[in-house]
């Protein structure tokens, strides 16, 4: 469930997506919460993640206002956009040994990086709920960069803002459909199934994780 390069170059970066690996609750928190306003999984799930409109959202190309003031026209749930957003965020929670992880290996002198496809209201929320950006040296995001995982052009982009090679850096996330642009580019990627299999993958790469 990997792809590791073999090459004189060692890890000098480790890449972490967020929800999913950083962040171990948030979106399945926030269907939930939908539920309790009248909204069926299934328009939960079809707004939120699969939408043409989420899709448009997370490259920039429509604004939170935008986004929410259709979502809401979708669920009728009575909440204002500003609502809605702090529903969401509500759900978020922070997987605690990530970010001990995220801590460790940047003391051992990995530089830190993030490549997420978001949109500003959670970044920008999730930021004053955490205060986790500060832990990263570099964060691509995809509502930035108008490019989403798994293209080549959001890795592409991290590979020229982090200053690394492609084999220096590793990557996992936990769908394994998101790392085929970072494959082709010669990143080292790795499915993130569990916290210990990750952590023993790193290793494995020659990364000191403690």
């Amino acid at each position: 469930m990997s792809q590791m390069k073999n090459s004189q170059h060692s890890i000098k970066a480790i890449v972490f997506d967020l929800d999913g690996v950083y962040f171990n609750k948030g979106k399945a928190e926030f269907l939930s919460s939908l539920t309790r306003y009248g909204v069926e999984e299934a328009s939960a799930k079809s707004v939120f993640l699969t939408s043409q409109q989420m899709a448009d959202y997370k490259l920039g190309k429509i604004n939170d206002d935008e986004f929410w003031a259709w979502a809401e026209s979708q669920w009728n749930t009575g909440l204002s956009s500003h609502e809605l957003i702090e529903l969401m965020l509500d759900g978020y929670a922070i997987d605690e040994r990530v970010m001990q992880l995220v801590q460790t290996v940047r003391r051992k002198g990995y530089k830190t990086l993030i490549c997420s496809n978001n949109f500003p209201a959670r970044i920008q929320g999730l930021k004053r709920k955490f205060g986790f950006l500060q832990q990263f040296d570099t964060a691509v995001f995809s509502y930035q960069v108008h490019a989403a995982k798994p293209s080549t052009e959001i890795f592409a982009e991290l590979l020229r803002r982090s200053g690394c090679q492609p084999q220096e850096i590793v990557y996992a996330d936990d769908k394994s459909t998101a790392l085929t642009g970072a494959k082709d580019l010669g990143i080292n990627t790795l499915v993130y199934i569990d916290f210990e299999k990750y952590c023993n993958n790193l290793q494995a790469m020659g990364v000191v994780v403690s």
